[in-house]
């Protein structure tokens, strides 16, 4: 198995995210090869938590412009981690 920090990238800190973070559901970005098994097991090794369900999506890139120059964001792979009740993760 990899390593959980070849898996978990960083967590998404919006304000979605903080109001689902109340009911014990929690955003991150992910690595875009990981499988929904491995970003439990990376979860749970990471925050000594019980994780109960994943939920995975690729985000695609959204155009963006600064004065004359256009670009694009970068695309990742988001995982939405609901815990098991009374569970907590502390950033």
């Amino acid at each position: 198995m990899k390593d959980y920090t070849d898996i978990i990238y960083s967590p998404v800190v919006t304000e979605k995210s903080a109001a689902l973070a109340e009911n014990g559901v929690y955003t991150f970005k992910v690595a875009s090869s990981a499988n929904k098994i491995e970003i439990k097991k990376a979860i749970e090794e990471a925050f000594n938590v019980k994780v109960t369900k994943v939920n995975t999506l690729n985000t695609k890139s959204k155009k963006k412009r600064v004065g004359k120059y256009t670009g694009k964001t970068k695309t990742y792979k988001k995982a939405i981690v609901t815990l098991a009740s009374g569970q907590s993760i502390e950033f």
